[in-house]
């Protein structure tokens, strides 16, 4: 091997080493944060929005638009101390106030272009803000039959891990068709249905420790693949849009917290109103029982 190989070599592996430090690292942080709930997991997802909030501003500059970062993030803030409180029935206020407030915002401070300004600000206070808020809610929901959400919460960040797992290994070995090649051109389609299926796998193993039906767990499996594959697509078309690679450098091995937590901004929303509506209280499948009955 030449020298340059060597140098290269050790690179790759310096590197790999310090993506899998990081994310380790920040797997017990958040894992711990989870598990604890309360205050823990409030001050987690506020360092997150925040850095994940700059990162979304300095990707949106480079379109030429400019959301504000301090409404944005004292939105965020806003509804973050709803959904700490547990007062989902305060969030239509709040988000009509904060919608307010980005107008008036570029009203008395903006710039051109104005339309775009107002837009981009919004659209950070419920991508980067209001979706991942519902971890909080997620983790704390509770029946007669489940105590709390916390069995759902490392359900869904085992289906999520198995994706990238599934996806990496089976779009290197067989993966042929291009599943976005505009927005993604290294995901395939073969590599998306193996991360789907590892992904269901991962489900049914905590599934089966929850003692939850395996059909449910087969459901919330392909729902958080599916989601989490979509997030990464939407950050992906945000940056590619923008023209930027990475979010950010915050994260060593990672680039920005927007490249690593994108897979869960979707999907945690997504699993919070199943696991609300469906899986703790059958009262909207209920519903939609006699509705179809209805109809026939």
């Amino acid at each position: 091997m030449t020298a340059p190989e060597e140098e290269q070599t050790n690179h790759g592996l310096n590197k790999n080493a310090t993506r899998m430090l990081t994310g380790f690292i920040m797997g017990t942080i958040a894992m711990s944060a989870i598990i604890y709930g309360k205050w823990a997991i409030l001050l987690m997802l506020l360092v997150i929005i925040f850095f994940a909030s700059k990162e979304y501003v300095k990707i949106l500059e480079h379109k030429g638009f400019y959301p504000s970062l301090k409404v944005m993030f004292l939105s965020q803030l806003i509804i973050a101390s709803i959904a700490y409180f547990q007062r989902f029935d305060l969030v239509a206020v709040a988000l009509t106030f904060c919608s307010i407030g980005a107008f008036m915002w570029v009203l008395f401070r903006g710039r051109q272009p104005y339309i775009a300004n107002v837009a981009t600000t919004l659209l950070g206070i419920i991508y980067c803000g209001w979706f991942p808020l519902h971890l909080i809610f997620l983790r704390h929901l509770s029946s007669e039959r489940f105590h709390d959400g916390l069995g759902f919460v490392v359900l869904m960040f085992t289906a999520i891990l198995m994706t990238d797992i599934g996806c990496y290994y089976a779009g290197r070995h067989l993966g042929k068709h291009k599943l976005a090649p505009i927005v993604s051109p290294n995901k395939t389609i073969e590599g998306s249905i193996g991360g789907a299926i590892a992904a269901v796998i991962g489900a049914l193993i905590i599934g089966y420790f929850l003692q939850l039906e395996w059909y449910f767990s087969v459901m919330l499996g392909f729902l958080c693949t599916v989601f989490a594959q979509i997030g990464d697509l939407c950050e992906s078309l945000l940056k590619r849009d923008a023209g930027v690679k990475d979010s950010g450098h915050s994260l060593p091995g990672h680039g920005g917290f927007l490249d690593r937590t994108d897979s869960f901004i979707l999907t945690i929303p997504v699993m919070y109103y199943f696991c609300k509506h469906i899986v703790f209280s059958n009262e909207l499948l209920a519903d939609l029982i006699t509705f179809f009955r209805g109809l026939f």
